[in-house]
C-alpha cells in the first residue's frame, strides 16, 4: 500500500521545525506596540494608549519613546468629534565623513497616527497636552452635565 505525502504535511512539518525562529520574531516586538503595514516603506508601530475617565476629564496616556514634543502633533478634527495624535521623527545619525554604523539594533523614533472618537460630553475648548520623558499625556475636559429640565403642569379643578 502506498501513501503519498501531500504539500499540507510538508508545510506543517516545515512550520514546526522553524517554530523557534518564528517565536523569536514575534517576541522581538514590544508588547506595547502592534505592527501593521502602511503604504509607507518604513515599518510603523502603533503605541498602546491608556484612557482614564474621571468626573471632570478624560486622560489619554501614550508612551512615545524617542520623540520630543516637537515631533508629536495633537489635533481635533471633524468639528471637535475626533482626537488625532500623530508622531514621527528621524534617527539622529552622525554626519562625520568616514563614519558608519557597524551595528544598528536600537529602534529609531516611531511614526504613528491614532484617532479617537470623542464622547458627547467632551469639551473641545478644554484640551491640554504635554510630552515628558517619552510619555504623552492629553487631557480633555468634560462639559458639565445638563441640568434636568423641569416642567410644571397646571392642575385644573373640575
Amino acid at each position: 500500500m502506498s501513501f503519498a505525502v501531500g504539500p499540507f504535511f510538508d508545510s506543517a512539518v516545515h512550520s514546526l521545525l522553524h517554530l523557534p525562529e518564528t517565536l523569536e520574531k514575534i517576541s522581538s516586538l514590544p508588547p506595547s506596540a502592534r505592527r501593521h503595514d502602511d503604504d509607507d516603506e518604513e515599518r510603523s508601530l502603533v503605541p498602546a494608549v491608556d484612557i482614564l475617565e474621571t468626573a471632570k476629564e478624560y486622560t489619554f496616556i501614550m508612551d512615545v519613546p524617542g520623540l520630543s514634543k516637537a515631533n508629536v502633533q495633537v489635533t481635533l478634527e471633524e468639528d471637535g468629534k475626533s482626537l488625532v495624535i500623530r508622531g514621527g521623527g528621524k534617527r539622529k545619525r552622525d554626519e562625520e565623513e568616514g563614519c558608519r554604523y557597524l551595528r544598528l539594533e536600537r529602534r529609531g523614533p516611531i511614526k504613528f497616527c491614532r484617532r479617537f472618537r470623542m464622547p458627547e460630553d467632551s469639551n473641545s475648548a478644554a484640551i491640554s497636552a504635554k510630552c515628558e520623558n517619552g510619555v504623552l499625556t492629553v487631557v480633555v475636559g468634560k462639559l458639565p452635565p445638563p441640568e434636568p429640565k423641569k416642567k410644571s403642569v397646571r392642575v385644573s379643578v373640575a
